[in-house]
């Protein structure tokens, strides 16, 4: 049974009068009721003030409504959530320190505001208005949240998100909706982030919410096309128009190692000369760096008849697969693809017309497929950064793909501390030939 007490600690005028929570052997808690009173007026076997005077009156009933407030929320809570801050926060209300907001604390209706302020909110770039891809995201969260909810025949409120539900919720998404980990994990992300914004606006939230953590699940599985593969993609014949037009977007790709949105909004205007030297100036969607290319004589080879025409980038990754297709490009290779699978989890083919009998979800997987079904427009970047690794100095690598951290770049393209010592080694056995 939950219990609050009241005490005065000192002797001193004024004094503190502070409030004391307990349940059970696991709650007990000291705070601050941000009251004062002479303790001469405390009466320490009823740990009440004497009733004096009427403002004693008033202090006495003021403490008595503080004390059943608590326990009413505290019957509303789960005892999981109950801690010190927990406390804090309840006393906080009572003295209107904390302003409990008017807006709805609907988990949903949190999302749908995140949404609808979008173009409002501040970015990574601390400009107004958050990216389509951040805003889409926010928009899956809904659709997912909203699925967990029906399936657990609850609505959450904003408080109702802490470890516990967040651990429940992962569980849900990983062995019901078969998401991959790191999908998984971003709505995780995602939707502290909503818990944050709400708490900004008075909503109360988990006393455990910053101990919720999603992370970033990095990719093992490297794919990139060697120097020798684009070769023979270059000289694979042929004759459709629309796959010569995603060949040069390709091999114009893997030769200035821009992410997919940035190559395929590439124009005449981003080609400059800059004290008689050619270059390729753009600012990356993700990162809003700039980075200068030099137009090598490769990059002048691949746009002798002029850029390539436009291409939704939906487009170029489907194109992209069957053109690796015609090129051979079918070695056994282990990754993650996206394909359609039933209630149980397994694939479902498609018929000979390329098209699926039964209904499924799209999710991503992680096997061994022939290589060009693992071929998307990040190829360019990753094998610019892998190809060139060795070749030209890695804080020139770093300086095009826009890679703060030599370490990132090490990761991205795969390297991991033994093939660096092994290019040290390289490069002191080329130093004791020569």
């Amino acid at each position: 049974m939950a219990t609050v007490n009241f005490l005065v600690k000192s002797k001193d005028n004024p004094a503190t009068i502070y409030l004391r929570f307990k349940h059970g052997r696991n709650h007990d808690y000291t705070k601050s009721t941000n009251k004062l009173i002479n303790p001469k007026d405390w009466h320490p076997k009823k740990k009440m003030p004497y009733l004096r005077d009427e403002h004693l009156k008033n202090l006495s009933t003021a403490l008595s409504d503080l004390g059943n407030d608590i326990i009413k929320a505290f019957n509303n809570e789960s005892a999981d959530n109950i801690d010190g801050n927990w406390i804090q926060k309840q006393i906080d209300i009572f003295n209107k320190v904390y302003k409990i907001s008017d807006k709805s604390d609907q988990v949903v209706d949190c999302i749908n505001d995140v949404i609808n302020t979008a173009g409002t909110r501040e970015n990574a770039f601390k400009e107004r208005g958050i990216s389509k891809s951040r805003i889409n995201s926010y928009k899956n969260l809904l659709k997912i949240f909203e699925n967990f909810q029906e399936w657990k025949r609850l609505k959450y409120r904003i408080k109702d998100i802490n470890l516990h539900l967040s651990e429940d919720f992962l569980n849900w998404m990983l062995e019901i909706e078969h998401y991959s980990l790191g999908h998984a994990k971003k709505k995780i992300d995602d939707l502290k982030t909503v818990c944050l914004n709400a708490e900004t606006k008075g909503i109360l939230t988990s006393p455990d919410l910053k101990s919720i953590k999603g992370g970033k699940v990095y990719n093992n599985y490297i794919i990139y096309l060697s120097a020798q593969e684009l070769e023979i993609i270059k000289k694979t014949n042929i004759t459709n128009e629309a796959l010569k037009n995603v060949r040069k977007w390709l091999l114009l790709g893997c030769n200035i190692g821009q992410r997919g949105g940035d190559l395929l909004n590439l124009t005449e205007e981003n080609f400059i000369n800059k004290n008689g030297l050619e270059l390729i100036e753009l600012k990356q969607q993700k990162t809003g760096k700039r980075v200068a290319i030099p137009v090598l004589p490769t990059t002048k080879e691949i746009l002798k008849e002029g850029l390539p025409y436009k291409i939704a980038i939906q487009k170029f990754n489907n194109q992209l697969k069957i053109l690796c297709e015609l090129a051979e490009i079918n070695q056994p290779t282990e990754g993650t693809k996206a394909v359609m699978l039933d209630q149980e989890g397994k694939i479902i083919e498609k018929d000979e017309k390329g098209k699926y009998n039964e209904s499924g979800i799209k999710r991503k997987i992680t096997r061994t497929f022939p290589k060009y079904e693992l071929i998307t427009s990040h190829v360019c970047r990753r094998s610019f950064a892998t190809n060139q690794y060795g070749i030209l100095p890695t804080p020139l690598i770093m300086q095009i793909t826009a890679h703060s951290a030599e370490k990132m770049l090490l990761q991205y393209i795969g390297k991991t501390s033994y093939d660096y010592a092994q290019q040290i080694a390289d490069f002191y056995a080329k130093q004791n030939q020569d």
